[in-house]
């Protein structure tokens, strides 16, 4: 496995809620993993300017109360985490995120919200955010036919990883990158040898099909299909995919 071991650069928010253009960003965890030195770890606990619904402190414990008193300002939060991506990507690291187009998505609204300038400004272009190596997109793909959920618990139970604490952004930052490895030991005929930028694309493509499949079933029984994407591992502003 040639990449398997690391360095990665692993990445996970925790949030207001599920919708990546509305929503904001709560707490924020940046996991730096490279082969014989200590794992770096980063966090921010972020004020988000809302309140937080009871829905989101159910999962991540973060009350509108706490992140008032003891979160920092979005602006500068943001701009940290940014850095630290632009960072790893310049350095050739590989990205590791869990259902990377929820979290880089909202990340890039929530700097274009308070004018930071979003990823595509950021790099360049949306295609330099690469490479990312997304667990969820992975594992879809290679044990497609299993049943049952695919939440990060879920992966974390199937490959026997432990999980310090769901839903904290450290831990599951953490937690993805274990599920990565197992994911690469398990299919290593397949993925180690795989270059990573040529496994960036076709987990873009593999994302791509599958979502276009679930919206044919969608379409099928007559649910609504706006809340499908088939870009990864960031969607574009919604005028620019209408442009």
């Amino acid at each position: 496995m040639t990449w398997a071991a690391g360095p990665y650069l692993s990445f996970d928010l925790e949030t207001t809620g599920v919708d990546v253009e509305k929503d904001r960003v709560v707490t924020a965890a940046i996991v730096d993993i490279r082969p014989g030195e200590p794992v770096r770890t980063r966090t921010w606990l972020v004020n988000p300017g809302i309140d937080i619904p009871a829905g989101a402190t159910a999962v991540h414990g973060i009350t509108t109360e706490q992140a008032r008193a003891d979160g920092v300002h979005p602006s500068s939060a943001l701009d940290e985490i940014s850095l630290e991506i632009e960072t790893a990507i310049a350095s050739g690291i590989p990205l590791v995120a869990m259902n990377a187009s929820y979290d880089f998505t909202l990340l890039d609204r929530e700097l274009l919200r308070y004018k930071l300038g979003g990823i595509e400004q950021r790099l360049g272009s949306y295609d330099a955010l690469r490479p990312v190596l997304d667990p969820y997109v992975l594992d879809r793909e290679l044990d497609k036919y299993r049943k049952g959920k695919r939440t990060l618990e879920s992966l974390c139970q199937h490959y026997r990883v432990a999980i310090d604490g769901a839903h904290n952004a450290a831990a599951d930052a953490t937690a993805a990158c274990r599920v990565l490895f197992r994911i690469a030991k398990q299919y290593h005929r397949s993925l180690g040898s795989a270059d990573l930028n040529d496994l960036h694309d076709k987990q873009a493509e593999w994302h791509a099909a599958r979502q276009l499949d679930f919206a044919a079933y969608r379409k099928q029984i007559g649910q609504p299909l706006d809340d499908i994407s088939t870009e990864w591992p960031i969607r574009r502003l919604v005028e620019e995919r209408a442009a």
